[in-house]
């Protein structure tokens, strides 16, 4: 059984289609049919999936692997993920302001001044836009907009994205405040 060092998620195995052991499977990549082009795909528990044909569908991908040969074995598969090494992903495909959302995470959070918020540990997409999650130490996990105006810069090769704090959502706008709060957000402010 194989264990991967970096593993990147490519895709999720869905309900049995058919009898001769195909499954629908949610691909992760622009182009489903990739699915095929970056080698085995490996299961968390270290089994290694050969695919022998793909071919898409609807929204997804029918793959039959070696293996699987009839629908009770491509059941049994739901709902597994399917991963492979983050080397086999092809770099020297990417333009120079082009990376995978993978590499972004263990990079530091910091703004202008150089203060940290902390280490990108994901990147999630609920449906409304990307988000990245920071942890710091001491400090609760939180999600910031992955957006121009809050993410001004990825420095791969320097461990660190540059945010700004306030577009990010981590530092309150004094002028956001409702009227008739201080500064310490209960006290009464002062008339003018």
């Amino acid at each position: 059984m194989t264990k991967l060092h970096n593993p990147i998620l490519m895709a999720t195995i869905g309900a049995a289609q058919g009898l001769r052991g195909e499954v629908r499977v949610r691909a992760y990549t622009a182009d489903p049919l990739a699915l095929g082009d970056y080698g085995n795909l490996h299961s968390k528990d270290g089994r290694i999936f050969e695919i022998l044909e793909i071919r898409e569908a609807k929204n997804v991908a029918i793959v039959r692997f070696r293996g699987i040969n009839d629908r009770n074995a491509a059941e049994a598969l739901n709902g597994l993920e399917l991963f492979i090494e983050r080397e086999n992903l092809p770099d020297d495909e990417l333009d120079d302001d082009e990376f995978y959302y993978a590499d972004l995470e263990g990079l530091e959070a910091v703004d202008e001044s150089g203060k940290s918020y902390g280490t990108v540990t994901g990147v999630f997409d609920f449906g409304a836009g990307d988000l990245l999650e920071l942890k710091g130490p001491g400090r609760r996990p939180v999600l910031i907009p992955f957006s121009e105006a809050a993410v001004l810069e990825i420095d791969l090769e320097g461990g660190r994205i540059l945010i700004d704090p306030r577009a990010a959502g981590l530092i309150e706008d004094p002028e956001d405040r409702p009227p008739g709060k201080g500064r310490r957000g209960g006290e009464p402010g002062n008339a003018p």
